[in-house]
């Protein structure tokens, strides 16, 4: 059974920069706050109207698919990994393909959040193992900037977050040993109001009622949209930070080990870490725990801030096109987020 290796990858990210200091003209912050609890120096923002979480994909797709030495009309599958859809249905792996003029091939839409890439990798990687797909376009994007609190009340979230999109193109692996070794998907949803977006859609079951029968129609109406619910930011996404860094300190480490286990390697081994840039203090934990040094592990989370699903693929592009990834190099692929969700691949470059 053949490997899958990436055999192109590209990147996007929006033009427009917004600082710290920038974020000062919306809610009661400082850099100085930001970088010492992120690390975060400065994001990118969507154009409100111009870009979406697919027109940036097709943008890092379109570099990814020429690296690859193929064309839009030779891809035979997309796996595209968001947690910011341009609409709620249909997903944007279908968007992508119209945009891209691409043959009737199947898309599937992955909602695993910041995990999104890593698990949408996995997917695409048994689909090339089985031979059933030769070309695989493995997407992750995001805009989140249209629905963040840029109020005091959310600066804990809202300071977090970016746009961007990143693009690899998957295909056999031509060399022995070559491609991706492993991947390894976990979750646990016994917090996943940790992390969360509540709203839009109805929670009535969630909170123990049978049906809806069980309320009136004020009641109802209250559930999918109300002003409680714009009150009390329930439209925002909920972070509880201390929990999450909690938890994603234990998981990172753990799911990374268990990729080099599976293959017969140690931490040592790792050429190039890349996580998920969901917080440099986390990156810089695990970094310490793995007793690997600065040049091994790579963060842009200062430029670009969290960019969840999208985060992986472009600090892996950014890692390559810089040269800090070479051929044969022992590239390790985690995340950790909402759900909780956590995975990581190990990759032979």
């Amino acid at each position: 059974m053949p490997l899958s290796k990436i055999a192109g990858i590209g990147k996007y990210v929006p033009a427009n920069v917004v600082t710290n200091n920038d974020l000062i003209k919306y809610m009661d912050t400082n850099d100085e706050w930001i970088q010492e609890r992120t690390g975060i120096q400065e994001r990118r923002y969507a154009h409100r109207t111009e870009e979406t979480t697919t027109t940036m994909a097709v943008e890092a797709a379109k570099i990814a698919i020429e690296r690859a030495g193929t064309t839009a009309e030779e891809i035979d599958f997309i796996v595209f990994a968001t947690l910011s859809p341009d609409y709620y249905f249909p997903g944007c792996g279908v968007l992508v393909q119209r945009a891209l003029k691409m043959k009737e091939i199947g898309a599937l839409d992955v909602r695993n959040q910041c995990s999104g890439f890593v698990y949408a990798l996995s997917v695409a990687d048994q689909f090339i193992k089985t031979g059933m797909y030769k070309n695989i376009l493995v997407i992750g994007s995001e805009k989140h900037s249209f629905g963040l609190d840029f109020t005091t009340r959310g600066r804990n979230v809202s300071v977090i977050f970016g746009d961007g999109a990143g693009a690899v193109v998957l295909q056999p692996a031509d060399k022995e040993g070559q491609g991706i070794l492993s991947t390894h998907l976990h979750s646990d949803g016994e917090s996943a109001e940790m992390l969360a977006m509540y709203n839009p859609g109805s929670h009535a079951n969630h909170w123990g009622a049978k049906n809806y029968a069980d309320f009136d129609d004020a009641e109802i109406s209250d559930m999918f949209m109300s002003h409680q619910m714009i009150d009390k930011a329930q439209l925002y996404p909920f972070m509880d930070g201390p929990a999450v860094f909690k938890k994603a300190v234990v998981k990172f480490p753990e799911v990374i080990m268990e990729a080099l286990s599976k293959s017969g390697y140690s931490s040592t081994d790792i050429n190039m870490l890349i996580p998920h840039q969901a917080n440099l203090r986390i990156s810089q934990f695990v970094q310490q725990k793995l007793r690997l040094t600065d040049d091994k592990v790579y963060n842009n989370i200062q430029k670009y801030g969290n960019t969840t699903a999208a985060s992986i693929p472009i600090a892996l592009c950014e890692a390559w096109e810089e040269g800090k990834i070479r051929e044969g190099d022992l590239v390790c692929l985690a995340a950790f987020g909402s759900g909780f969700t956590w995975a990581s691949a190990l990759l032979k470059w």
